[in-house]
């Protein structure tokens, strides 16, 4: 039966890294989890939040019910894996491991639909657009906790280096807050030989680039975790010509509102003082794309007793990561945990060309969803 069940469930990621798809364009992606869904007799709703998928299975009297969560997107990252299943769609590759996730849930639905073992309803969440961290709030804003509601929520995600078979979270903080910025600054470009002749945007955007460092070294607190990133520098200059305009974007990490309103308040005073100094102007734009994961303790502790019983390890983590995770909008709206299971050891970094989701890894994540779900949902004999 493992065998047989890691065969299709190996099949059901190959097809779909095969065929992966950028945030709400998942149209093939849901038809294949809402097809394979009804297949195992569970009830479907499609196009929750777009192209969000919801699966509601009930067994017994109990009136409690629990939400498990996948992501289904992909990346705009062209593939370099040289894989059988590689990738078909130039430029787009799930460079995150949401195939994995998408079957592993599919895997845990069709052991849950088949064994039971449970009293009460699950609701599997097949979400878009995590990548964007606009999927989870389109599903709320369509209604998700209206029309298929639920008490908790749990999810997982694949970590390359952690060993297969192990699960690792901790309860409050797992992951930051994601903001991010674009400084535009404004002067008048000209030729390369005559820059006393203009207001060029180069150079204060150098310094510019140089300065925004300062505010985490020398404007937080150092027991705050932050981080500011300049991920891109953009001019309208060419080999003899300097720019009038330059645009800094990049993001901010953090894990509380006050630490995020700091970084923006620095952000925008640094950005006017260098333009006046050079002559130029300098517009902000900063936007709030995620919000801080924050586990619930119980349902935390939960979580790691109920993966130890199917785990080869559990472990707490010690320290949050400066990533972040649209799940965190679920967390706004109902208590629960989210946790990493191991992609190996040996596995290429997430978003990068060379990742491809660890095959050995899908039992193990149907094994951790089926268990947290009968851990909660308790059957009267349990």
């Amino acid at each position: 039966m493992t065998d047989t069940l890691l065969r299709q469930l190996t099949a059901w990621r190959h097809d779909l890294h095969r065929h992966p798809e950028f945030g709400f364009a998942e149209q093939r992606t849901a038809r294949f989890v809402a097809r394979a869904l009804r297949d195992m007799g569970i009830a479907v709703t499609e196009g929750v939040g777009g192209t969000g998928v919801v699966g509601s299975l009930t067994r017994g009297k109990g009136n409690r019910a629990i939400a498990l969560r996948a992501d289904m997107d992909a990346l705009r990252i062209p593939e370099a894996t040289g894989l059988p299943h590689a990738s078909t769609v130039p430029g787009v590759m799930h460079a995150c491991g949401h195939d994995g996730h998408t079957v592993m849930l599919l895997g845990a639905a069709q052991v849950l639909a088949q064994e039971g073992g449970f009293d009460g309803t699950i609701r599997f969440l097949f979400q878009p657009a995590e990548e964007w961290g606009r999927g989870a709030q389109a599903m709320l804003d369509d209604g998700l906790m209206q029309r298929f509601p639920f008490d908790e929520v749990f999810g997982l995600h694949n970590m390359p280096g952690l060993p297969l078979g192990h699960l690792e979270t901790r309860p409050g903080p797992l992951m930051s807050a994601e903001d991010i910025f674009e400084i535009t600054l404004r002067g008048q470009g000209g030729h390369a030989s005559r820059p006393h002749q203009i207001r060029e945007a180069m150079v204060p955007a150098c310094a510019l680039v140089l300065e925004l460092q300062t505010i985490v070294a020398r404007r937080l607190d150092p027991a705050d975790i932050a981080v500011v990133s300049v991920t891109e520098l953009i001019t309208d200059g060419t080999r003899n010509a300097l720019p009038g305009t330059a645009r800094i974007l990049g993001d901010c990490r953090s894990f509380r509102p006050e630490v995020s309103a700091r970084i923006e308040a620095e952000m925008r005073r640094i950005a006017t003082a260098i333009a006046e100094a050079h002559g130029v102007t300098a517009e902000l734009a900063y936007s709030r794309e995620f919000v801080p994961l924050v586990n619930d303790p119980a349902l935390t502790a939960a979580m790691l007793v109920a993966s130890a019983a199917v785990s080869d390890a559990v472990t707490e983590r010690a320290t949050p990561m400066t990533a972040s995770e649209d799940f965190a909008r679920f967390l706004d709206h109902v208590p629960g945990c989210f946790a990493y299971i191991g992609n190996g050891e040996g596995s290429a970094p997430l978003h990068a060309p060379q990742y491809d989701f660890n095959d050995a890894a899908l039992l193990h994540g149907v094994a951790v969803h089926a268990a947290i779900a009968r851990a909660r949902l308790p059957t009267s004999a349990a």
